[in-house]
């Protein structure tokens, strides 16, 4: 099974890669050379024009927040939380 694919984003061009994931590999933008900031797999890229919104990505990205999957789908709660994600954050899972 081929490896699994996450975001790289350059925030200078506004553009976004997939790539596969490798902690170790120094990411380089091919338009600017500059390095790819690591965005993870559940990351979309917003329209290039839309400077506010990179503008936010350029903070939350550079703050370490990253845009993960996980087995839920996103930050689920109550009902609609796994089990399995419900132990791993300390929280008692809903009875079905």
């Amino acid at each position: 099974m081929p490896a699994a694919k996450t975001s790289y984003v350059c925030l200078s061009c506004r553009v976004s890669y997939k790539q596969c994931y490798d902690p170790w590999r120094e990411r380089t933008c091919p338009r600017c050379t500059g390095a790819l900031t690591y965005a993870g797999s559940a990351f979309a890229a917003p329209p290039k024009r839309d400077r506010a919104a990179w503008r936010t990505l350029t903070v939350l990205l550079n703050a370490g927040v990253g845009f993960h999957k996980s087995c839920c789908g996103g930050r689920a709660t109550g009902r609609a939380r796994c089990a399995r994600c419900a132990r791993a954050d300390g929280v008692r899972p809903p009875y079905r």
